[in-house]
């Protein structure tokens, strides 16, 4: 389904000043404050006053088709797992998020796991997002979350997915990443997946190069800003032309369609299951499996 909603500009224009504001008092905040460690740092209000932005960029630059949200459960825990797209500004994960606010209000508890690299390397982003209900992934603050009864969005491939070469990018990505499926078992939460197309298009990754990159670190070459980046992309867009590293980026306004999947249940859980290798290889096998029919399905709509 295709959401409309008439555009106020002036609430528009007010939101985007709103989000700047905020963005410049992050990034001089003091570093213990929104660290991403504490599940009280997200504020409603502050979601509330991003939504005409998030909402001009959802209709006008990005053209959201979105669907399949009623296999949502309505109330109580659901572990949200996504194939992350798009370099740093991975646009599907910011139109996911707005569809969920606008969705379920921004009472209901929704956090949304964030590579710790970003707090090092983007601390003024970092401390926005965490108001917005981005955490660290560390399994403690996710199973706290869980235990409130709340919606936690996971993206296992992390960086290496975000960054995978735009040949793969209508491949389901994880990198053998199993930590959330111990989660899901351990907390007995469903499993709801998220796609999308269109995404991984904002910008062309032509290459990952981060071995060699890493070769040389080894002999002597330090790495910029002195933490490991862990991927070193060489890709296509905005605003670089030809971007080298995990640099920011500005997507291309490509048409997004994102898409909520079924539920996944096992026939299993708790702790035995959870310690049971073979059998949490084969939940994570059912998932990355489910979620490849489902995206091989919705490319094929678009390419029709």
């Amino acid at each position: 389904m295709n959401y409309r909603q008439t555009q106020d500009p002036v609430s528009t224009i007010k939101s985007a000043k709103v989000l700047a504001e905020l963005f410049l008092k992050a990034s001089v905040a003091n570093v213990n404050t929104l660290t991403g460690w504490s599940l009280d740092d997200r504020n409603p209000q502050i979601i509330e006053q991003l939504m005409p932005f998030v909402s001009w960029l959802y209709h006008n630059y990005f053209r959201v088709q979105t669907d399949g949200w009623e296999n949502i459960p309505p109330t109580g825990k659901v572990l949200l797992i996504g194939s992350h797209n798009g370099g740093l500004a991975a646009p599907d994960t910011v139109m996911m998020t707005y569809d969920w606010f606008r969705q379920f209000g921004t009472d209901r508890l929704a956090y949304a796991l964030m590579e710790p690299k970003v707090w090092q390397a983007l601390p003024g982003l970092a401390r926005l997002a965490a108001q917005v209900g981005a955490i660290q992934p560390h399994p403690d603050l996710v199973r706290a979350a869980l235990r409130r009864d709340a919606a936690v969005l996971i993206y296992p491939g992390g960086a290496k997915d975000v960054f995978r070469p735009h040949s793969m990018r209508n491949k389901i990505y994880f990198h053998g990443h199993k930590g959330f499926i111990k989660l899901a078992l351990q907390e007995k939460a469903p499993i709801v997946p998220f796609i999308s197309h269109g995404a991984h298009s904002t910008l062309i990754v032509l290459a990952d190069i981060y071995p060699q990159v890493q070769q040389l670190h080894k002999w002597g070459m330090p790495w910029l800003g002195g933490f490991d980046p862990g991927v070193f992309p060489i890709y296509l867009g905005l605003p670089w032309g030809l971007g080298v590293g995990p640099l920011p980026n500005i997507p291309l306004p490509i048409p997004l369609h994102t898409r909520v999947c079924s539920p996944i249940l096992f026939e299993r859980y708790g702790q035995e299951a959870s310690r049971d290798r073979e059998y949490v290889e084969q939940c994570y096998d059912r998932v990355c499996q489910q979620m490849q029919q489902q995206l091989d399905q919705l490319v094929q709509e678009k390419e029709r």
